[in-house]
């Protein structure tokens, strides 16, 4: 039986909790927090197969390229779909009047755009229920331990404060993949829509960077906008309009009744059928030689020195192109720069070798058998099959997605820049960032910084991303170590938001210079090492017309970034092989000595 003190002490600490629990009691009370409950998710109106007919599903925050691609398949697989325009700063100031405080501005931006988009539909004649019962939005979801991962709460917040409480959300999860905030069964993924969207965002990266890669250098101005556009309609019609292939029309006759008594065998017989149709029927392949062989009749000036730009930052402030970064690739390229993009497809691979990584790391504290002998090999076995089971997948669609990235690649011309191996990216920026840390880009920020740097793509990396961005202050604290050990880098992070265009402007205009100079450098230094003057090489590219062809490959000499150096080193070459040309210069020449 306890004593009379521990009695005594036991009265005494029921007494004192007592009093804490009253004194909290009453401190809640004061505060209005006495009926605290608590949070739970809200359940959503799912969004259901048979609204299909009637329900259109909103998305943005891509570039026009990619959103035009992206609709034309939900288009084709009979959905009825519209992409949302690009966010301008009157969104961004939507955001703020709606959405809570503190958000960091993608979250103003897009639910803003959203918001404003629901208000012109309500203008023109719809009613709140209408919209909310006849739309649904289509979204990504978190990348990592930032407001990120709110974004899906922030978007119910501002649509409840605008007036279109209940409106529907599907969120696109960026580390598990498709889901539906609501669980929804209305979103149907087959295979002709799954690949569909490989094709989608694939052309999309790919037309985006020749846009980018065309443009400064085009002789008659707006030609590439008009290509370009002309290419993007080719595009989405063939992606919206081809014929599905099915197994029950391609089959010859006498295979027919095996495949109707066997179902299993038709459906993998079917699903194989329309992947290859998706990947390599005529059609499509068709569609991108037209729009390759129109984009590569653009006529160009490679000789143009230009500082070659490269941008990193958040995905979200690194690809839209509008308010959302202070419209800075217009800026960039009125400033004369050329600017090198960053594709999905990047992202995507991104997310593939973090999952494989993090499952390896994670091997010994997940294995079935703990710390098992040498000879144990069952249990040995047993633990690198469960890890196999993981990374085998991964690795394999990390190969599958390379291949079918370069693959548009090489039938759109073969001169966007290929996928930077991820392993060689985390090997660069491990001294200075782990792989495994996420949020944002993870060490891909870094390990692009220096990828582009040491092996000389460009002359200058700008980093763009949003004021406040948790894991792009993490990485910008980062880079002041990388930019002090590699002393010739030109790196320049920037926060965008609804306000300081002028100052981002004025920043990026004092980092271009530097920029302009190494650029102007590295041409000259290209004609004194060859020993011919511009005169001499233009006259050399006039006389062959296929070197003013956009898509003219031109040979990657290691040590130089800028096109023009390349392109005058290729042709100074060209020119060392000619002997005919070599001859004629000096016959004409000798004439007009004569004369």
């Amino acid at each position: 039986m306890p004593g009379t003190e521990e009695i005594v002490q036991t009265a005494f600490e029921v007494e004192i909790q007592a009093r804490i629990d009253a004194e909290r009691a009453r401190l809640r009370a004061e505060a209005g927090l006495a009926r605290m409950r608590e949070f739970k998710k809200p359940v959503e109106r799912t969004f259901t197969a048979n609204e299909r007919d009637y329900v259109t599903i909103l998305f943005g925050g891509l570039t026009w390229k990619h959103e035009e691609m992206i609709k034309a398949v939900f288009h084709g697989s009979g959905y009825r779909c519209e992409n949302i325009p690009t966010p301008v700063v009157a969104d961004f100031q939507a955001g703020k009047e709606f959405g809570n405080n503190g958000q960091c501005n993608p979250t103003y931006f897009t639910v803003g755009n959203l918001v404003r988009h629901l208000q012109m539909l309500e203008q023109q004649g719809q009613t709140r229920k209408q919209i909310i019962d006849n739309y649904v939005f289509f979204t990504a979801g978190s990348c990592g331990p930032c407001r990120f991962g709110m974004y899906e709460a922030e978007y119910r917040f501002a649509l409840q404060n605008a007036g279109f409480d209940g409106f529907r959300v599907l969120l696109f999860q960026q580390t598990d993949g498709i889901k539906a905030a609501s669980g929804e069964p209305g979103l149907k993924f087959s295979v002709d829509f799954g690949m569909g969207m490989l094709n989608a965002l694939n052309l999309g990266d790919v037309i985006n960077e020749l846009a980018y890669q065309v443009r400064p250098f085009e002789v008659n101005k707006g030609e590439t906008d008009r290509v370009i556009h002309d290419s993007v309609k080719t595009l989405t019609d063939t992606l919206r309009d081809r014929k599905r292939w099915h197994i029950v029309d391609a089959a010859p006759t006498w295979a027919k009744p095996y495949l109707e008594k066997s179902g299993k065998l038709a459906g993998i017989s079917c699903t194989l059928g329309k992947i290859g149709h998706n990947l390599y029927g005529k059609e499509y392949l068709d569609a991108l030689h037209t729009c390759r062989d129109s984009i590569n009749a653009i006529e160009v000036d490679r000789l143009r020195v230009k500082p070659v730009i490269k941008i990193t930052g958040e995905f979200w402030a690194q690809t839209t192109e509008g308010d959302g970064n202070f419209n800075m690739f217009a800026f960039l390229e009125k400033e004369g720069a050329q600017v090198l993009v960053e594709p999905i497809a990047t992202w995507i691979a991104y997310m593939m070798y973090v999952a494989k990584e993090g499952a390896k790391a994670r091997a010994d504290a997940e294995a079935p058998y703990r710390d098992p002998k040498w000879y144990e090999l069952k249990k040995r076995l047993a633990n690198d099959f469960k890890v196999f089971k993981k990374t085998g997948g991964l690795s394999a669609g990390s190969a599958m997605w390379n291949f079918f990235y370069h693959r548009t690649i090489k039938h759109m011309g073969d001169t966007a820049h290929h996928l930077i191996p991820q392993k060689e990216l985390s090997r660069l920026a491990h001294p200075f960032y782990h792989q495994l840390a996420r949020g944002g880009e993870g060490y891909m920020e870094v390990g692009k910084n220096v990828y582009y740097t040491v092996n000389h793509l460009c002359h200058m990396v700008l980093a763009l991303k949003p004021f406040g961005c948790m894991p792009s202050t993490q990485s910008d604290g980062v880079q002041s170590r990388v930019v002090n050990k590699y002393k010739d880098m030109i790196f320049l992070p920037v926060e965008t938001s609804g306000e300081g265009e002028v100052n981002a402007h004025s920043r990026v205009q004092m980092a271009l210079a530097e920029a302009k100079a190494k650029a102007r450098a590295e041409f000259d230094g290209v004609l004194q090492e060859t020993g011919k003057s511009l005169e001499e090489l233009r006259d050399y590219v006039d006389q062959h017309p296929a070197l003013k062809q956009a898509l003219y490959k031109v040979p990657h000499r290691k040590g130089l970034a800028g096109t023009a150096a390349q392109f005058a080193w290729h042709v100074s070459e060209l020119i060392d092989k000619d002997g005919a040309y070599r001859r004629s210069t000096r016959v004409s020449a000798r004439l007009q000595r004569v004369a």
